[in-house]
């Protein structure tokens, strides 16, 4: 039951008590698995471009961004850096005092080549009165991993990811805010020379985003000749989701208060729905590598783009064909091929439509948002994975799916899963203006059974947590979707600091 004071903190989070019902019933019924029809792949589901198709979609877009459009790159940047040194936090709370795992010994035997570096020295000499060689001479490790991590030092244990130094350069270090706004430049640039890049950020960090693009930015306003557009949102209070207790009943504070939890990169499809362009390119804050080797990742964004804008120029002709009546069978006939090979959609329905359904039906399968999703081939990386997939409507369609949505006590569903060839990255471009030039409503097209349930504790007491469908995920389901191949080259995210040490931050 909800009391006055429940009532007062939903209203204040912009959250009806209708929604509170809705998601303590999911906690109760669960999200259904997803019914696979087969693992994507090349020739299934998945593009593979050969030289000739490279040059046409690089050209098909860089004729798109002189024509007027609006362009903008979108990157949830909103995570906490806190994961990343999961295995140096654990060093500190070690009964021992010297590095013993791999993870703990490659960091230090590795440590001048961090981008960091520099800056750790200077704060331990400040602190400590010794520099970081004099602390490991000493035997004093924990020392350097403290004023890495805490606030006394560089408080990096605390910081966005996007606010971390990882890269070195002659000029100074960069951090991925940084090699973002040079990655705009060379793939997202307007008619105007113009910049448009979103961050959605937390409430806490948006200050430091905020100062960090205005000493960053006239730099590289002036190297790259362009003007940059810097907006940022936070993920929006009435997207966060109800906890519960293990028996489904509404997890409370020790004051009493409802607990709520942020709904996952899910809620960022309302800062998205937000937005006002054209086409929107989508990647993950910390996917960034060194100018040396960027040119594969800025082709590659070029060449998914380029991809899409050729599908959607098809299926504006389409609709407004379907639009002026003046069709033939034969015309139908194409549109539906379109839907089978280029979409990968299918429905056993169209058999018994009548010639005006059929046409409602076209209309409103092709009529919604499009992305294009770079997939490169699975090498062991975490990642949802391509598949052709069965809707709740019996429909067949390209989906990204989590390990998580599939029941992997279904030998048929298992066997699949492991038969995947690639991943999604986070390597997306989108399409959300209608044929009409008007805005989707991105929120209608979101899947609400494709959420996710986890296991959570707070302060020591075991809680299950709700996800909202995932942002590539169910918040994307209805989306008409592309799967392309895309290099390997293309995908170097942090995860853990060591990453930092692989050869592609090292360029």
């Amino acid at each position: 039951m909800m009391d006055i004071r429940d009532k007062k903190l939903l209203a204040s989070k912009g959250i009806s008590e209708e929604k509170i019902a809705a998601q303590l019933e999911c906690f109760k019924k669960g999200f259904p698995f997803m019914k696979l029809q087969a693992a994507a792949s090349i020739g299934k589901g998945i593009l593979s471009l050969g030289a000739k198709d490279v040059d046409l979609y690089l050209e098909v877009w860089n004729n798109y961004a002189k024509s007027g459009k609006k362009v903008v790159k979108f990157v949830p940047a909103s995570g906490a850096a806190s994961r990343m040194f999961k295995g140096l936090f654990g060093f500190l709370n070690a009964d021992y005092d010297v590095p013993t795992t791999d993870e703990e010994k490659a960091f230090f035997a590795h440590i001048k080549c961090f981008a960091f570096f520099e800056d750790l020295n200077a704060v331990c000499i400040k602190n400590e009165g010794k520099s970081i060689d004099g602390l490991i001479a000493a035997g004093n490790y924990k020392a350097v991993v403290d004023n890495l991590l805490n606030a006394k030092g560089l408080n990096y244990g605390n910081l966005p990811k996007g606010l971390l130094k990882f890269h070195k350069y002659q000029d100074g270090p960069r951090t991925p805010l940084e090699e973002h706004l040079v990655e705009g430049a060379l793939y997202a640039a307007d008619a105007k020379n113009e910049v448009h890049i979103h961050f959605t950020v937390s409430p806490s960090h948006r200050e430091l985003f905020e100062k960090k693009v205005s000493e960053k930015v006239p730099a590289f306003e002036k190297k790259f000749g362009v003007k940059y557009c810097i907006t940022f949102s936070e993920q929006k209070s009435s997207t966060d989701t109800i906890a519960v207790n293990l028996d489904n009943t509404p997890f409370r504070t020790e004051s009493g208060d409802l607990m709520f939890r942020p709904g996952g990169h899910g809620s960022l499809i309302e800062n998205l729905n937000d937005l006002d362009y054209d086409v929107v390119f989508i990647k993950n804050i910390d996917n960034v590598v060194p100018d040396s080797i960027k040119d594969d990742t800025v082709k590659y964004k070029k060449v998914l783009a380029g991809v899409l804008v050729s599908i959607q120029v098809k299926v504006f002709e389409y609709l407004n064909l379907l639009d002026s009546g003046k069709y033939t069978i034969d015309q139908l006939r194409e549109i539906i091929q379109f839907l089978h090979k280029t979409l990968c959609v299918r429905s056993e329905s169209l058999k018994q439509l009548e010639d005006v359904e059929l046409v409602l039906y076209l209309k409103k399968v092709l009529n919604r948002p499009i992305r294009v999703c770079g997939m490169v081939r699975n090498v062991g990386e975490p990642g949802g994975g391509p598949f052709l997939a069965y809707n709740f409507d019996g429909s067949i369609s390209l989906q990204i799916l989590e390990s998580s949505q599939i029941d992997m006590n279904n030998p048929e569903a298992k066997t699949m899963f492991k038969q995947g060839t690639h991943f999604n990255p986070v390597d997306l471009v989108c399409a959300i203006k209608d044929y009409k030039g008007h805005n989707f409503n991105l929120l209608s097209f979101v899947d609400p059974k494709t959420g996710f349930i986890s296991q959570k504790s707070k302060n020591g007491k075991e809680l299950r947590a709700l996800e909202l469908p995932g942002l590539w995920n169910g918040a994307m389901s209805d989306w008409s979707t592309i799967f392309v191949e895309v290099p390997l080259t293309t995908f170097n995210p942090v995860k853990s600091v060591n990453d930092l040490l692989r050869k592609q931050h090292q360029s």
